[in-house]
């Protein structure tokens, strides 16, 4: 039971309450984590992620009836306890069935390019699901290193951050970065196409290395395609043209992985 707790709770009952249209922000507008600073993270599976990384948060929301019943882990997490209204769940909720409690956390500082660290590179990768999964991928494979070109999906937004599913407070975000500052990696470029190079498990694969994924559609650019060490191709003996740029990042992340093994 949460009744006890040290930890400061405030309740609201009103939509124009001015967390309420913060929150309702953070949930339904792909970059308002930019201006605020922070992030929203709706559900159990992406607290307990955050929680599982030693992060802070500073608000700690709950619907009015799951507040009785919250986990001392939830309720003594945040700096600060809200609870809300369950009218007021769909107007601060992503979700078709609103979860009955989240977080919010203040956004890291931008961190520093890493020049030889493991990466991966987007490339204007537009879907919020590829740009998730991807992450998901690179936090399972040892790539500990995003670099989002700019044109790429925010990464913090929060379909981002749900298809992440917790990957993101395992990896360095870099987001809004200039082609010209690939120039600063000292690890090879391994750019994926469906026409050139030849095929991945064919290839010794440098480790580290960045791997760079392309737009759903347009794939990699001729710019980072001209900075590439290594150009590979993933065989298809089903005869697909193409793979979804998600899957494609799985399989060749693995591969590096296994290389490293």
């Amino acid at each position: 039971m949460s009744g006890g707790f040290s930890v400061p709770v405030s309740h609201v009952s009103s939509r124009d309450n001015a967390l309420v249209k913060d929150l309702r922000r953070l949930s339904q507008d792909s970059t308002a984590y930019r201006k605020q600073g922070r992030v929203w993270l709706e559900g159990d599976h992406l607290c307990r992620a955050a929680l599982a990384r030693g992060l802070k948060p500073a608000l700690a929301v709950f619907s009015e009836s799951f507040w009785p019943l919250a986990q001392a882990q939830y309720a003594q997490a945040a700096i600060k306890n809200i609870v809300i209204s369950d009218a007021l769940l769909p107007e601060i909720s992503g979700l078709e069935s609103p979860a009955p409690m989240g977080f919010v956390l203040e956004m890291p500082a931008p961190p520093e390019l890493l020049p030889a660290a493991a990466s991966v590179i987007l490339d204007r990768v537009q879907d919020a699901g590829n740009v998730g999964s991807i992450l998901r991928s690179a936090a399972a494979f040892g790539f500990g290193q995003i670099i989002a070109l700019k044109g790429t999906a925010a990464l913090w937004s929060p379909k981002v951050l749900r298809a992440g599913m917790g990957a993101h407070f395992a990896l360095r975000l870099i987001e809004g970065v200039e082609p010209e500052g690939l120039a600063n990696l000292t690890v090879p470029i391994v750019v994926t196409s469906s026409h050139h190079g030849s095929f991945l498990h064919q290839q010794t694969i440098p480790m580290p290395c960045a791997w760079a994924m392309g737009h759903e559609g347009q794939g990699v650019g001729e710019g980072l395609m001209a900075r590439a060490s290594l150009k590979v191709r993933i065989d298809q003996p089903g005869g697909e043209e193409s793979l979804n740029v998600a899957a494609a990042a799985a399989i060749c992340l693995y591969a590096s992985a296994s290389v490293r093994q």
